[in-house]
């Protein structure tokens, strides 16, 4: 048995092998999975609501040829805050980092609330992915000082769950108030709901017992800490996105020489923050960065394009499509709470290759839905299907990339897996929406270009499949 199978708590998690062992709700844990499910639940509250905003407040400001800007320079900001909450982490431990990016979530919501231009609504974006960065980097962070390795796949399932009510609710919820009031209102109302965690979430942190050598106040020693961030090269990686996200909204010259200047700074910058050999699928932590980056952008590419096609081309009403998102996230949450429950004694790796293949079919389905002659259901039918291969590989690639990682150096790994998630959104989407304008420039049907920018996503499916098995600890 490999050591990702055994999930089961050791002498060491428990103290005593005869005693039931603690679960993520027990005395010693239940603040802490009270609190950070707190957290994921107003975060996704936040995302899916603001979300759906967005077109009604670039309109209003009239800035509607910036709203791609507006949409992308969250992900681009996200790399940075992802590599400076991870070494902070480090550093200082995950509470200090996590503590910031909310209270930068709140004043992100101020500032694009309080919009009286698109470049305004541009820096609040900004700044929110900043701060989500920090913030999903230092949760992951702070599950791993935490919890002993036998809950952590329960404990990550468990803030998957943690969306759930906010994929329900927040989009409907967000579309009445904005119509009904004004978008203003939603982003008001979102940052005094954020702010209600931040103190019991310092607090819980505060009180998280050290563990694996680390000082009582939950720090690593002096000589453990990770070198300062690397921020120039953070900052250089998220312009480069930032560039090829704006760059692929067209296809003339000037478009294609801001694609050539992202592609070139993501080449330069991206290899220093990951870790060596991640591009060539390196075993261990390199091959598990590598797949939450192939996963994660397969994944947002098929949530974004998908739809898009639906609504545009085969006028599918966008509450039936809207039923579908709302589908996915519960489909993801449940995936991630059998493979979390269900399967805890099956090997991750092996997880992670059914998940990706679920998602390959996810893709044809895409593929299929895509031709006129064929129900577009078909195609609606790959969101939550997607979904389900990502709620069973994700976790799986998390708790895998955790066990390459010393105590001290939780920070990075989270920091890595976060900024190669954020650049497989960036680089596949991209390249996905590249290969759609560049068919309809050649003369492609709209709907042969979206079927040839799906089949190219069956390439990082199956390498995911195929490679999954060198991300395991032998």
């Amino acid at each position: 048995m490999t050591a990702e199978q055994t999930v089961h708590p050791s002498p060491n998690d428990t103290g005593d092998t005869d005693k039931t062992p603690p679960g993520i709700f027990s005395r010693q844990h239940a603040a802490a999975t009270l609190t950070f499910a707190t957290v994921m639940f107003l975060t996704g509250f936040a995302a899916l609501a603001v979300v759906p905003t967005l077109p009604t407040a670039a309109e209003d400001l009239e800035g509607v040829a910036l709203f791609p800007l507006v949409a992308g320079c969250f992900v681009a900001a996200s790399l940075l805050g992802g590599v400076l909450g991870g070494h902070w982490a480090d550093r200082s431990g995950a509470r200090r980092p996590l503590a910031l990016g909310m209270v930068l979530s709140v004043v992100t919501l101020l500032v694009s609330a309080s919009s009286v231009s698109v470049w305004q609504l541009v820096i609040g974006r900004f700044v929110d992915g900043l701060a989500a960065g920090m913030v999903a980097v230092s949760v992951t962070t702070a599950v791993g000082q935490s919890y002993p390795e036998y809950l952590r796949p329960r404990m990550l399932a468990m803030m998957s769950a943690s969306w759930i009510i906010p994929s329900l609710v927040g989009p409907p919820i967000a579309g009445v108030v904005a119509e009904a009031w004004s978008w203003r209102v939603v982003f008001y109302g979102l940052a005094a709901l954020t702010a209600l965690p931040a103190l019991a979430l310092v607090a819980v942190l505060r009180r998280a017992p050290a563990k694996d050598g680390a000082r009582a106040d939950g720090l690593p020693s002096a000589g453990e800490r990770a070198s300062r961030p690397p921020l120039l090269v953070a900052a250089m990686l998220s312009l480069g996105a930032a560039l090829g996200q704006y760059g692929v909204s067209g296809w003339d010259v000037r478009h294609l020489l801001f694609v050539a200047a992202g592609v070139a700074l993501l080449v330069v910058f991206a290899p220093r923050l990951l870790p060596a050999g991640t591009w060539r699928s390196a075993r261990g932590l390199p091959t598990a960065v590598l797949l939450r980056g192939l996963t994660s952008g397969t994944y947002f590419t098929v949530e974004a394009l998908v739809p898009l096609m639906l609504i545009t081309e085969r006028r599918v009403a966008a509450v039936t499509v809207g039923v579908a998102f709302t589908a996915s996230a519960v489909l993801w949450a449940g995936a991630s709470w059998v493979q979390g429950k269900l399967l805890q004694d099956v090997a991750r790796h092996r997880l992670v290759t059914a998940g990706a293949l679920i998602m390959a079919v996810s893709v044809a389905f895409a593929v299929a839905g895509s031709f006129s002659g064929v129900s577009p259901l078909l195609a609606m039918a790959a969101m939550p299907l997607a979904a389900i291969g990502m709620g069973m590989l994700d976790p799986c690639v998390t708790v895998l990339s955790l066990s390459h990682s010393s105590p001290d150096r939780l920070g990075h790994t989270t920091s890595a897996m976060q900024t190669n998630m954020n650049l497989g959104q960036v680089v596949v989407l991209a390249f996905a929406t590249a290969v759609l304008n560049a068919g309809l420039a050649a003369g492609v049907s709209r709907l042969g270009g979206y079927a040839i920018a799906f089949s190219l996503l069956l390439v990082p499916t199956l390498l995911v499949a195929v490679l999954a098995a060198r991300a395991r600890k032998d």
